[in-house]
C-alpha cells in the first residue's frame, strides 16, 4: 500500500518477496494466546506498514543490511559454464594466427627485431680493421671493393671458428654507399635463412677525422670460395664442372642431355630455396644474376650474395617507391618490385603490422623469380652465356610482348645446334622443364610463379636428383602435398571472382570501373552515381595517405638502422 503510494515499485527485486515470505515466526507458548485477539489487528497492520517501509525506502541499502544479498545476487547472476566455443569465434583466432604469420611475418618480425637482434648484439664476435691483412682483390663494383683477407693474429682467428674448426680467411668489404644497408640486410639473412647467402661475420663503420672523405663501411664474411655462377657458366664443360663440385665425384652416365638436364636440376633447385629464404623473411634481392651466386665449398650448395640493392619490405628499409637498382640484363619487365604508387614506409611497428597486405597486393618476390628464370634459360642454352647474346634476347622477347612461346617459334625454324640442343634439354619429360621456365619469365609479375611454388613443380619431382638433403627432402614434399590444395583454392576464388566482375552477373569489369572514376554525376543514375562518388573517395583517402607517407620520410634527417652499426 505504502509503496504504491509512493509510486515505487519491487518488481525489480526478484526473490525479494519470495525470501520475505519464508521468514516465519515460531509458535507462541499459551500465555500469549490471550493476547492473540488483542493485537491481532495491531499485529497486522504493524507487519504490513513494516513490510511496505522496508520495500519502499531498503531498496538503496546494501544487502548485508538487509541480510538477503547472497540468495538475490546469486539468483539474478548468469551461470558462467566456462570458455564457450563458436565457429566464428574459432575463424576469427585463425585469420588473426595466418595474418600474423602471412609473408612477411608480423609475429616472426617483431621476435626477430626486439628479440633475436638484440641478443645478437650481446654475444657477437667483434673485429677491427687492424685484425685483417688484406690480400687478393676479388671484384670491384660502384658501391664497394672485395678483397680476399688473413687474420692477423689468433684472438682474431679464434673468433672465425666454424665447427670448432680454425678458419684462417675471410672476406672483406669496403663499402662507402649502401654499407649500412648491406650490412643490416646480412645480419637479418643470418638470423632468419642463414643458408640461402654467405656466410656474415661481421660489420661496422670506420670512423674518420673530419676533411677525409665519406666513412667506409666494413662487411666481413666466411671465406667459402671464389667461384661464382658467371664464372663456372663461361668454361666450356659446364656444366659438367658444376657436377664434381656438388658430388665431390662424377655420376655413372654417359655425356649427353640427360644427365646435363640432372645438373641443371640441381643447381635450379638450390637457388630456389635459396629465394624462398630471402622471400619467407620479406627480403627482395633485385640484383639476381650469376655473377651474384657463389658456391660455399664447404656446403656444396650455391649461396646469393651482394645484397645491396636488396629491399627489406618487412619494416621498409632500402624500399624508395619511385627508385629502383637493377641490372637490365636480368632486370625484370616492371623494373619496380611495388607499385609506384605505395606510399614511403611508415615508421617499423606500423610498416610491420601492415606488410603482409602490401606483399599480396604486389607480390615483390616475382621480380626475382623472372632474373632467375633469365639464369635459367642461360644454364640451357649455351648460346645465351654471352652478354651481347643476352642483350640480343632480351631484345627479342620484348618484341613478342615477353611471351616465351612466340619467342621459340621466332627462332627454332632457323637455330643453330647450341639453340637446339636447349630446346631438347627443356623439353625432357614431356616438356617439364619447359613448362617451368615460361612460368617463371612472364610479363606480368602476379602471373609468374613463387619460389616455393617452384620447388613444388613435377620438374623436381623426378627420381635422381643430386645432392639432396634430408631436410630438403620433407620441404619438398611438404611443399608438393600443400600446393595441390592452395591451387584448387586459388582456381575456386578467382572463378568466383571472375563471376562477380561480368556484366552477366551484374557485377562492373575493370575498364567499367575505370570510366565510373572519371564519369561526373548525371540526373537519373542513383546507383552509378552513388559508385561513381565512392571510387572518387577512394582515390582521394590514398593520395592523401601517400602524401602524408611522403611528408614523414622526408623530414627524416638520418637513417635510423645505422645507428645499431657499431663504430670501430
Amino acid at each position: 500500500m505504502a509503496a504504491s503510494g509512493l509510486g515505487l515499485s519491487t518488481s525489480f527485486l526478484p526473490g525479494h518477496d519470495t525470501l520475505l515470505r519464508r521468514r516465519r515466526r515460531r509458535p507462541a507458548g499459551p500465555a500469549a494466546a490471550s493476547f492473540r485477539p488483542v493485537t491481532a489487528e495491531l499485529g497486522g497492520v504493524a507487519t504490513e506498514l513494516g513490510r511496505n517501509l522496508v520495500e519502499a525506502v531498503g531498496v538503496g541499502l546494501p544487502c548485508t543490511v538487509m541480510q538477503c544479498g547472497d540468495v538475490i545476487y546469486r539468483s539474478t547472476l548468469p551461470q558462467n559454464d566456462g570458455l564457450t566455443i563458436t565457429a566464428p569465434g574459432v575463424a576469427l583466432a585463425l585469420s588473426a594466427v595466418s595474418y600474423l604469420w602471412a609473408t612477411p611475418g608480423v609475429a616472426p618480425g617483431f621476435f626477430d627485431m626486439f628479440v633475436l637482434a638484440f641478443a645478437e648484439r650481446l654475444f657477437r664476435p667483434t673485429f677491427r680493421k687492424d685484425d685483417f691483412v688484406l690480400g687478393k682483390k676479388l671484384g670491384e663494383g660502384a658501391f664497394g671493393v672485395v678483397c680476399k683477407a688473413s687474420l692477423a693474429n689468433p684472438e682474431a682467428a679464434e673468433k672465425v671458428k666454424a665447427n670448432g674448426v680454425m678458419q684462417g680467411d675471410v672476406v672483406v668489404k669496403k663499402a662507402t654507399e649502401y654499407g649500412a644497408v648491406e650490412i643490416w640486410m646480412n645480419e637479418r639473412v643470418r638470423r632468419a635463412c642463414a643458408s640461402s647467402c654467405a656466410d656474415f661475420l661481421y660489420g661496422f663503420r670506420e670512423s674518420k677525422a673530419k676533411g677525409k672523405g665519406a666513412e667506409e663501411y666494413w662487411l666481413i664474411w666466411r671465406f667459402e670460395g671464389e667461384d661464382t655462377l658467371y664464372d663456372l657458366m663461361q668454361s666450356k664443360e659446364f656444366p659438367y664442372n658444376v657436377e664434381t663440385k656438388i658430388l665431390g665425384d662424377v655420376q655413372d652416365l654417359p655425356k649427353g642431355i640427360s644427365r646435363e638436364n640432372k645438373i641443371i636440376q640441381t643447381v635450379m633447385r638450390q637457388l630456389l630455396f635459396a629465394l624462398d629464404g630471402l622471400h619467407s623473411t620479406g627480403i627482395v634481392h633485385r640484383d639476381i644474376k650469376p655473377q651474384n651466386v657463389i658456391f660455399s665449398e664447404g656446403s656444396r650448395t650455391f649461396k646469393i650474395i651482394d645484397l645491396g640493392a636488396a629491399a627489406d619490405l618487412r619494416v621498409g628499409i632500402n624500399y624508395i617507391p619511385k627508385e629502383f637498382l637493377l641490372d637490365p640484363r636480368y632486370a625484370a619487365p616492371e623494373q619496380y618490385i611495388m607499385s609506384t604508387q605505395t606510399p614511403s614506409a611508415p615508421s617499423v611497428p606500423v610498416a610491420t603490422t601492415l606488410s603482409p597486405v602490401l606483399w599480396q597486393l604486389n607480390l615483390p618476390d616475382r621480380f626475382d623469380i623472372y632474373s632467375l628464370g633469365l639464369i635459367f634459360l642461360q644454364m640451357a642454352f649455351p648460346s645465351l652465356r654471352t652478354d651481347s647474346n643476352l642483350i640480343q634476347f632480351n631484345r627479342q622477347l620484348k618484341r613478342c610482348d615477353y611471351d616465351l612461346v612466340a619467342w621459340r617459334n621466332l627462332v627454332e625454324p632457323r637455330a643453330n645446334a647450341e639453340l637446339r640442343r636447349g630446346f631438347d634439354i627443356m623439353d625432357l619429360d614431356d616438356g617439364i622443364g619447359w613448362e617451368l621456365l615460361t612460368s617463371m619469365v612472364r610479363y606480368k609479375a602476379r602471373q609468374r610463379i613463387s619460389a616455393k611454388a617452384a620447388l613444388a613443380h613435377p620438374y623436381f619431382n623426378r627420381e635422381g636428383l643430386l645432392g639432396l638433403s634430408v631436410m630438403q627432402n620433407v620441404q619438398l614434399q611438404l611443399f608438393r602435398a600443400t600446393q595441390k590444395d592452395y591451387s584448387e583454392l586459388a582456381r575456386w576464388v578467382v572463378g568466383l571472382m571472375a563471376k562477380s566482375g561480368t556484366e552477366d552477373a551484374g557485377g562492373f569489369t575493370e575498364a567499367q570501373l575505370q570510366e565510373l572514376r572519371e564519369i561526373k554525376p548525371k540526373k537519373g543514375s542513383a546507383q552509378r552515381n552513388v559508385l561513381a562518388s565512392v571510387l572518387r573517395v577512394q582515390r582521394k583517402i590514398v593520395k592523401t595517405i601517400n602524401e602524408s607517407m611522403d611528408e614523414l620520410a622526408s623530414q627524416r634527417k638520418s637513417i635510423w638502422w645505422s645507428r645499431w652499426i657499431p663504430r670501430e
